[in-house]
């Protein structure tokens, strides 16, 4: 279903402005852009991981950590900060793993790293790029058919 986003053009604005909205928070674009390629690789979502890919690298990210996001545990190209923001991702898209929800571990070391707003700003961008990832993944759209 290609045209999904025809369709529901008002989701699709909506998501969008959610999108501004994260993008305007004053968290770094490209961690932005790692978070939500962590979640895509995930829900395996080809749309959003090459679009998040490619935005990431465009605004300066190295291939070493493009390479390296899905097993960013075991390298050390990343900040600790950066390690919080996509352990909270992992466990937000894995929601239904833990009975509890995200794990007090989780949260705590995001806030440890993030002001509230910040660490809103974050949540807010993880549940994003989930919906999007939702979407194309039901719609069956595939890399290079993204807006």
């Amino acid at each position: 279903m290609k045209d999904v986003y025809r369709l529901a053009a008002g989701g699709y604005r909506g998501l969008n402005a959610v999108e501004g909205y994260v993008n305007s928070s004053g968290i770094p674009r490209g961690l932005l852009e790692l978070v939500r390629i962590r979640a895509s690789q995930i829900n395996g979502c080809s749309v959003c991981t090459d679009m998040h890919s490619r935005r990431a690298r465009a605004v300066g990210e190295s291939d070493e950590r493009l390479w390296s996001v899905a097993a960013w545990r075991d390298t050390p190209f990343f900040t600790d900060a950066e390690r919080a923001a996509l352990a909270l991702t992992e466990a937000t898209t894995r929601i239904a793993d833990n009975s509890a929800g995200v794990a007090d571990d989780s949260w705590d070391k995001a806030a440890a790293h993030f002001a509230d707003e910040e660490l809103a700003a974050l949540v807010t961008a993880i549940a994003s790029v989930n919906a999007w990832n939702r979407i194309n993944v039901a719609a069956r759209l595939s890399a290079g058919n993204f807006h």
